[in-house]
């Protein structure tokens, strides 16, 4: 007698799947939708064909439209095209490339660096060359999510302390003792804007012989002398961080990533980095115009200054208004309103105001920490702070008394 044959199990179909997640976002209030700026101008951009102030924009120093390096791009797109054509170790290397990682190398106290096409790529690419599959990786729960997702695809163990618990680095740390051990922190935290301990955690690298990599993405440009960063803030050297990563989209008012640190680092990634072997080198008219932007941002303590004012002006504001703003000194200035859907409401009425402010929801940030991400840039002036603090006193109050525990 034939065996009977048991019914095929339907395999789930993946895109049905990814349209239903889609779903259960949107009915929770959690979808995030894309919307197109038309024109910019500084601070000033227009969406839907209307004008509005924006206070979301990582240009921090207002250098993305700064005229030197519009003209440096055009120069050096006259001379090398647009397009790099291929990878760095084919025939993607360009002078201007070299140029770029010898002035972010200087400026950042290190031995070398290496361009990458994005900070994601950058972070993706070093954790997975540096770290296998029986090492051990620590990280701030609050990290970025492209340092996490670096050590998951290096394959190493993953432990995650609590935030800006340096104690609580040290007890991951002691699980493995004997094991090869990467701890990464961001520098400034791109959701709450405060700072890693950085001292405090190159200590315990030190101590525990443990690599110390720190992310700047959003320090390098705003902190430190020279707008050298959060590491160089905090008199912190090559040696204490042996690995440095930031981006040249933030305050350089460009695009592209850089990793720093000994010439044997550099070297390695080279050969290991699969996120910079593979892929195609950014621009060199872009790499051009970041030269520029870290000259301008190297000797301009003027615009950091005026940042800093506006900063302080704000917060002052925002405190005689009892807004609860998290403890930050850089220019990201969170206020956190708990329920996701009263950070809608408020950043809906804002932009009835004419002011574009972006509301960050679960799962970017923790469950009932639904905030306005308010940023600051050297681009906008005092009377730009004081219409901002004045429509805030007018949206948040009332939210505040009726929100829910998000």
């Amino acid at each position: 007698m034939a065996a009977k044959v048991a019914p095929a199990v339907p395999r789930p179909e993946l895109l049905a799947r990814i349209a239903g997640r889609q779903a259960e976002r949107e009915r929770a209030g959690l979808l995030r939708r894309l919307r197109a700026v038309e024109q910019a101008q500084g601070p000033r951009v227009r969406v839907d064909g209307r004008e509005l102030l924006a206070f979301c924009s990582n240009d921090y120093l207002g250098l993305a439209q700064h005229p030197e390096l519009i003209k440096a791009l055009q120069r050096a797109a006259d001379a090398c095209g647009v397009g790099s054509t291929a990878a760095h170790l084919v025939v993607g290397h360009h002078r201007e490339h070299a140029a770029l990682e010898e002035a972010l190398a200087e400026w950042t106290g290190r031995e070398r660096a290496l361009l990458f096409s994005t900070g994601y790529a950058a972070n993706l690419g070093a954790l997975q060359a540096l770290l296998d599959t029986d090492d051990l990786c620590v990280q701030d729960k609050l990290n970025h999510a492209c340092l996490l997702d670096g050590a998951r695809l290096a394959g190493c163990a993953l432990k995650r302390y609590p935030h800006a618990d340096v104690a609580g680095a040290a007890r991951q740390l002691a699980t493995a003792p004997r094991t090869a051990a990467l701890l990464a922190s961001d520098g400034v935290f791109s959701m709450d804007g405060d700072l890693a301990p950085l001292r405090e955690l190159a200590a315990l690298a030190m101590r525990e012989q443990a690599t110390l990599m720190i992310d700047d993405a959003h320090g390098l440009g705003v902190l430190g002398p020279q707008g050298a960063g959060s590491v160089a803030d905090a008199e912190l050297t090559q040696t204490d961080v042996p690995v440095l990563m930031a981006t040249l989209g933030k305050a350089l008012g460009c695009a592209g990533a850089f990793v720093a640190g000994p010439a044997a680092l550099i070297e390695g990634l080279t050969q290991f980095a699969r996120s910079w072997v593979y892929s195609t080198a950014m621009p060199p008219a872009l790499a051009a115009a970041a030269r520029v932007a870290v000259r301008l941002a190297r000797r301009d303590d003027d615009r950091r200054a005026h940042l800093a004012a506006l900063i302080a002006r704000f917060r002052a504001g925002a405190g005689q208004l009892g807004l609860p703003l998290a403890a930050s000194v850089t220019p990201i200035q969170p206020l956190r309103l708990g329920d996701s859907a009263a950070a809608m409401r408020a950043a809906a009425a804002l932009e009835t105001c004419g002011l574009l402010v972006t509301a960050i929801r679960p799962p970017t940030v923790p469950a009932g920490t639904a905030r306005l991400r308010i940023t600051l840039s050297a681009a906008h002036d005092a009377a730009d702070v004081d219409r901002l603090l004045d429509a805030l006193a007018q949206i948040v109050p009332p939210l505040l008394a009726g929100a829910g525990d998000g």
